[in-house]
């Protein structure tokens, strides 16, 4: 088992799944999500729509899985809907701690043992990557113990410096 903070391209990484930082029609948006989008191809835009089409919405919190189609060295994509901040007082920690478990118990159920998450709702969702990182890493952490990797891609060196910073911090309690 182990938890690693890198900076990096989520779509690059080596691992039975990466989590999308989805929006709630899944139809491809900006940041980590449309770089996914490119990546995964046309295969993955007709899949979303398929889903959308039955769910109508994927709400704040909860996930879906889809093939990873043309992303090399992913099987999988769990796509998962952050809370958009708005201010920390209309649950959007309890929301965002929702993704993060929903995630992990979809990996288990899908038998994945390496998985990658983005920073879930620091883009344009607003949510400061202050919070946003304690979430994730406690999340990641209490999960741990079912599976072999667990990989915290931060997109700037701001993020990294945060996540590791709250590592740190995490690990000396």
């Amino acid at each position: 088992m182990s938890v690693i903070i890198k900076k990096g391209d989520i779509t690059k990484e080596n691992v039975d799944a990466i989590v999308n930082a989805a929006n709630s029609y899944l139809c491809g948006g900006g940041g980590v999500d449309g770089a996914i989008h490119r990546s995964a191809g046309p295969e993955l835009d007709k899949k979303c729509a398929e889903l959308i089409s039955t769910i109508k919405y994927l709400s704040p919190g909860s996930c879906v899985i889809t093939p990873a189609y043309n992303i090399k060295n992913v099987k999988h994509i769990i796509h998962t809907v952050g809370p958009v901040w708005h201010g920390g007082n209309n649950g959007e920690p309890k929301t965002l701690m929702e993704c993060y478990e929903n995630c992990f118990k979809l990996a288990v159920d899908n038998h994945i043992k390496t998985i990658a998450f983005p920073s879930v709702s620091t883009g344009a969702y607003g949510y400061p990557v202050e919070k946003a990182s304690e979430i994730a890493i406690s999340a990641s952490i209490k999960n741990s113990g079912f599976f072999d990797t667990i990989i915290l891609v931060a997109y700037s060196d701001y993020d990294l410096k945060v996540y590791e910073e709250n590592f740190r911090r995490y690990e000396d309690r």
